[in-house]
């Protein structure tokens, strides 16, 4: 199973319309399983199972199919695989979700081999070290990576200040008033830079929510 988490833990998160509403989801399928995270964004569930799962809930959601639980995993995966790449595949198959207490059950209706195909993808609360993992860390890197950034172009800007000054000092004019510009104040430019990067983002999440809201109805 160790192959499951750190195959999850190398996946990207991608948006999964729905009819209810959106949410995040990252999966990682092999012949010998999956794991699977899932986010509303207030929340994060959580699914990890081996063959001998999916085999016997194969038995139970789908009578009619007789097929090794390689051949289901591959067909999730097939299922899975173009959404969470954003890539666009319509009718092949329909998602939805129930929530029962803390509990998310994920279903899946498709076709496989000419017959329904139904799944159930029963997920429970992930624990605050999954959590970490998945969101808090990558989101925390993410963070100090945009100050470095921020930082590495408040230094640059500082020393451009610089070479005008020698410029001006040796002489120089410009020919056109109007590319002219004011010193740069540093305190001033980052304050704002971690500001603004954070309502942008923010805000495109929020935009890219209900985009696919709206594409669901």
């Amino acid at each position: 199973m160790e192959e499951l988490e750190q195959g999850l833990l190398m996946q990207p998160w991608a948006w999964l319309p729905l009819a209810e509403n959106s949410l995040l989801v990252k999966a990682y399928i092999t012949k010998q399983g999956y794991a699977l995270l899932v986010s509303d964004l207030q929340q994060v569930w959580h699914e990890q199972v081996d063959a001998s799962v999916v085999s016997q809930r194969a038995k139970e959601l789908n009578k009619r199919l007789t097929a090794p639980p390689a051949a289901f995993l591959c067909h999730l995966d097939d299922l899975l695989r173009p959404l969470l790449k954003d890539t666009a595949c319509p009718g092949k198959a329909t998602f939805s979700c129930d929530r029962v207490d803390e509990a998310m059950i994920l279903r899946v209706q498709s076709e496989l081999s000419g017959l329904p195909f139904y799944w159930n993808f029963h997920c429970i609360l992930a624990n605050p070290s999954l959590v970490s993992q998945h969101l808090i860390r990558p989101l925390m890197g993410m963070s100090l990576a945009l100050q470095c950034q921020g930082r590495e172009l408040a230094t640059l800007l500082r020393m451009k200040d610089l070479e005008i000054q020698d410029y001006q000092e040796s002489g120089a004019v410009l020919s056109r008033d109007r590319l002219k510009t004011e010193p740069f104040e540093e305190n001033s430019f980052l304050e704002q830079f971690m500001v603004e990067g954070f309502c942008v983002s923010h805000m495109e999440m929020r935009k890219e929510l209900g985009e696919m809201q709206r594409d669901a109805t």
